[in-house]
């Protein structure tokens, strides 16, 4: 029989209950034996229980999202790792300091997820939290915006554009022939876009604006200068309770989580033996103060959604 391993289950640290059943001294006594009735395989007379095949399947299947394998598959796997340990065993390597320190922080990872989740078992997530999170969300989600601009390399040039402008210059063929922004071939077209998408001097600048109103005064970011087009604005339409309401539901376990970790924290006894110099958090360039937050795109790179594609494509 040709021996086939699963990449995905080698390549896991999770050890999986029963794969370590009556595997050391220490835990021989506790664990739960396994009789030939519950056992799928036998290796070398220790038995491989249907539980320990399940749980794999299981874990398998969270793990490719959904992807399932034959369990005639798995069993093969779960017959090699025995063997595998058999043989650790038999060279005693389950007493090596590297393993047996690796074995503790295993044990004590799991331990700490146990804790977690026995505690999220005891004060779940109710709807009626969720609720309350989603509507807390959906009222704040404020206005997105759909304008066009113009970007030069001069606020002098800028000025010239705003000039043109106010004799009556078209928005659109002026983005085409002088902006230097790749969104100018479109005449400057940037779709549908919330406020914290763009960096803060442009973003503050399309929020005062009125609907069918450009800057009077040119508008400065580290990309250059903008001359900047509010078309439209409209209030963010917010998805359906249903559709979100399973990704709000991890969101406020962590939140508990975080928060039970907290109450732990607060009431125990801690002591920081490390040097003071070694839990200093690093320093950050001075430059750091002044650069845009992460999640904001410039202004010249943000590319509209689908949507905004089509509602905002120039005329033929």
């Amino acid at each position: 029989m040709k021996l086939k391993l699963i990449p995905l289950i080698l390549a896991s640290a999770t050890l999986l209950p029963g794969c370590f059943e009556e595997k050391t001294n220490d835990s021989a006594s506790t664990a739960p034996a396994v009789s030939k009735e519950d056992a799928v395989a036998s290796v070398n007379g220790v038995y491989i229980s249907k539980k320990t095949l399940d749980t794999l399947e299981k874990e398998i299947s969270e793990r490719s999202q959904g992807q399932s394998f034959p369990k005639e598959q798995l069993l093969e796997e779960l017959i090699q790792r025995e063997l595998l340990i058999q043989q650790a065993l038999q060279k005693k390597l389950d007493q090596s300091p590297d393993v047996v320190e690796r074995m503790a922080t295993v044990k004590n990872s799991l331990l700490s997820q146990a804790a977690l989740q026995d505690y999220l078992k005891a004060n779940p997530v109710t709807d009626e939290e969720i609720k309350v999170e989603y509507d807390t969300k959906m009222a704040n989600m404020g206005e997105e915006y759909k304008a066009r601009h113009i970007l030069v390399k001069t606020e002098d040039e800028a000025k010239k554009v705003i000039a043109e402008l106010d004799k009556g210059g078209d928005f659109q063929a002026i983005a085409k022939k002088q902006s230097i922004d790749p969104m100018g071939a479109e005449g400057g077209d940037l779709g549908w876009f919330t406020a914290d998408r763009m960096v803060p001097p442009f973003s503050e600048a399309v929020v005062v604006l009125e609907n069918g109103k450009y800057t009077k005064q040119p508008v400065q970011t580290q990309f250059g200068w903008h001359v900047i087009l509010r078309e439209e604005s409209r209030a963010l339409t917010p998805p359906p309770y249903d559709a979100v309401k399973e990704q709000i539901r991890p969101m406020l376990q962590r939140q508990k989580a975080q928060t039970m970790i907290e109450s732990l924290r607060n009431s125990a006894k801690v002591e920081i033996l490390l040097p003071a110099e070694e839990t200093k958090p690093a320093e950050q360039p001075a430059e750091a103060e002044s650069a845009p937050a992460i999640d904001q795109t410039p202004a010249a790179e943000i590319a509209p959604s689908e949507e905004s594609q089509t509602e905002a494509a120039p005329a033929e």
